[in-house]
């Protein structure tokens, strides 16, 4: 489980095949869960400069990849002791959004961000969202797209600052959404154990 608050921009090494290599100030272990531009990925190499992730062919398929070059946002997973601080993430990658417009609003700028339509029905106004890892809040929606506003200091210190129309962004819906509207749209009458299988499949 992740905040969705991003510990460090890090710097992408190499991406050969599988086998993604990142040079950061952060030290994980072996066996550790990161997220990487809001992935989680588990680290299978280490050294005093950099760290290793593997990324599977599936993986590969449900990201932006092409972001995985140059800079990118890492969080480690969180603890039980920490502060939840962002909101609840999962590190697990919905889909792939596109920015469609870039404006500024006063002193934070709007980020508009189509998605695929069987994902709008989690896109809730004033709820959360995660993009490329970066816990956010949602503005308001349209039928294909969302609108988030960024202050500059987000800006500033993280890849947001590279985005432009047409960037492809890593989207993670809120994980409650979800829940909701699995619950409600089951047909038959739910048990416990229903429940309790719909909460396990996340």
């Amino acid at each position: 489980m992740f905040t969705g608050l991003i510990r460090e921009i890090a710097t992408v090494q190499s991406f050969v095949g599988s086998k993604l290599t990142i040079k950061s100030n952060f030290f994980p272990k072996v066996g550790d869960s990161i997220a990487i531009n809001g992935a989680c990925l588990t680290v299978i190499e280490t050294t005093q400069t950099y760290f290793s992730v593997e990324l599977s062919p599936e993986t590969q398929k449900m990201l932006a990849i092409q972001n995985y070059k140059g800079e990118v946002h890492i969080e480690p997973a969180m603890r039980l002791s920490d502060r939840v601080e962002g909101h609840i993430v999962q590190g697990h990658v919905d889909c792939i959004g596109e920015v469609k417009k870039v404006t500024q609003n006063g002193n934070s700028t709007d980020y508009f961000i189509s998605i695929d339509s069987n994902f709008m029905k989690f896109i809730v106004p004033k709820g959360s969202i995660t993009v490329d890892g970066v816990s956010l809040t949602i503005n308001d929606k349209t039928k294909e797209s969302f609108r988030l506003t960024v202050i500059p200091h987000t800006i500033k210190n993280t890849i947001f600052k590279r985005y432009k129309i047409g960037t492809k962004v890593n989207i993670e819906t809120d994980m409650f959404a979800r829940y909701v509207y699995h619950i409600f749209n089951n047909e038959k009458k739910l048990s416990w154990d229903d429940v309790n299988g719909i909460m396990a499949s996340y």
